[in-house]
Parts: structure tokens; sequence; C-alpha cells
């Protein structure tokens, strides 16, 4: 069942002042995301029709983006890869570990992240959550994160 308000009417309806208003600060990628959510399930992205054999009562399916960030069309897969890594869980307390990267490494992994993730294999990659957080275009500072049991 549709909610009454969904993220995609808020960007269809506010999303073109919005990036009016912050042009030049918005990423390629953030206005993307916008965009996909905007025409999810949407005449834009396509459809098909599903009939049924028996009554031959049909309705027009809209095509879903599939972007990862879509509260629409991956809510459903979100929770299913949250329960399955929860199931993956040891029944034991865990340490969310911040960390910054010395100057030295941080310009290196800032060109080239999974270089530092691959070079050190102390660290496992399935606890590597982030890599690098936003990085200062400046000094290239880096942080990173990592879960530990």
């Amino acid at each position: 069942m549709r909610s009454d308000l969904e993220v995609a009417d808020i960007f269809r309806s506010a999303g073109p002042a919005y990036r009016a208003a912050h042009a030049g600060h918005l990423s390629l990628a953030q206005l993307k995301v916008m965009s996909a959510v905007e025409t999810c399930r949407t005449a834009a992205l396509g459809g098909h029709v599903e009939a049924c054999q028996d009554c031959g009562h049909w309705r027009v399916a809209y095509n879903s983006c599939r972007n990862r960030h879509c509260p629409k069309c991956q809510g459903a897969a979100a929770r299913t890869w949250l329960a399955e890594r929860e199931a993956d869980l040891l029944p034991v307390g865990y340490f969310h570990v911040v960390f910054t990267l010395p100057a030295e490494v941080a310009d290196i992994a800032f060109q080239n992240k999974a270089l530092l993730v691959n070079a050190d294999p102390k660290i496992p990659r399935s606890g590597l959550s982030r890599t690098f957080g936003a990085a200062d275009e400046t000094n290239h500072e880096s942080e990173g994160f990592l879960i530990a049991p």
C-alpha cells in the first residue's frame, strides 16, 4: 500500500528549486540519485503489463530505478541484506573504531582507496565497513572506520 507522501513526491515538487539553490554544490552522484528517485516506478522508466490468465484483469506496472539509495524500490532489499548480515554476527559486543590516517598515507589513500585496504592483510575485509570518509580537498586528511568484535 502506498503511503500518502514519498521521498519521490518531495523530490519532484521541491527538487528543481533545491538543485537551483545548490547549483555547483551537488555532486553528479547526488544529482543522479535525485533523478532516479524522482522517476522510479513512473512512465519515464517504462513498464510492463501484468495480466491475470483467469479473469483477464490487467494493470500497468512501471519499472523501478533499482538505485541503492531509493527508498521505494530498495527498502525490501536493504532489509533482506541487513537480516543476512545480522545472521553473520557473533554473539558478542561490537565496537565502532574510528581512525585518522597519518598525513603521509592520506594523500595516497585519497587517490587510491583500494590500495590501502588491500595493503594490510590483518584488516578483515568483511569488517571494514567504510574505508574513507569525505576528504578535505586541501589537505586530503581522511578518516576511516571498521567494526570490531
